[in-house]
């Protein structure tokens, strides 16, 4: 349960601080942190939370990367849907949390997108649904690489977090004109939920593109990160 709560948590922290930086802060007049501060945000979550809870439960904070890690020969598959669970219900909770905050000021319209993913009308750069796709499934893929070879046991011990969480804030430098950024089906799932509409109808390929991309990265690297046979 301790491992459970810990995903919980941080994921909680990872929701509510990076949606939480692109609702109340990016275009907040005339110190808005705009694309680059969200993606710093998100980047920054996962680092903080990687050093508080990555000796817990390992610090996954999304469904795609512990399915990613699972494929990887990394976690064991009896824990994958509790894993799922608490990120899912920890996403949901920060997005309630942040709801609450945002429906503070005059004017607040949830229906404006409330840092929800979407493809054709309600992608920021007007993006397709296949530009989406192959930018969830590529953008996941490499996230898993980076994961993977940051925690090998063969990298330098201590710093994984510095290049998951940088590694995070690229991808958001990235792909946020594209989709606003998923990589993770709790993170998408914890704001649609309070949207509907039009979120909720497309939440389908944030969980699938994830998904795909991070099997795809442990397929990777478990090709090119096996140790050469002599």
């Amino acid at each position: 349960m301790k491992q459970y709560s810990a995903e919980f948590f941080g994921t909680f922290w990872l929701v509510l601080g990076g949606c939480g930086s692109a609702v109340l802060a990016a275009a907040f007049p005339g110190v808005g942190i705009g694309l680059l501060g969200v993606s710093l945000a998100f980047g920054l979550t996962v680092l903080t939370m990687a050093y508080a809870i990555g000796h817990i439960s390992g610090c996954h904070l999304n469904p795609a990367v512990s399915i990613g890690l699972w494929a990887g020969g990394r976690f064991p598959a009896n824990k994958l849907l509790p894993y799922i669970v608490a990120q899912v219900l920890g996403a949901i909770v920060a997005g309630g949390v942040l709801y609450t905050i945002a429906s503070g000021k005059p004017g607040f319209d949830v229906m404006a997108g409330f840092a929800s993913n979407g493809y054709g009308a309600h992608s920021p750069g007007g993006y397709s649904l296949l530009a989406a796709l192959v930018t969830e499934v590529v953008m996941t893929m490499m996230f898993l690489l980076i994961i993977l070879g940051a925690t090998d046991e063969r990298a330098p011990k201590g710093f994984a977090p510095l290049p998951i969480g940088l590694g995070l804030t690229l991808i958001h430098l990235i792909s946020i004109p594209v989709t606003n950024t998923s990589v993770n089906p709790a993170r998408s799932t914890g704001v649609a939920l309070y949207v509907g509409d039009w979120a909720t109808s497309q939440l389908w390929l944030f969980w699938v593109a994830p998904i795909a991309g991070a099997l795809l990265g442990a397929a990777i690297y478990r090709f090119i990160g096996s140790p050469e046979k002599a």
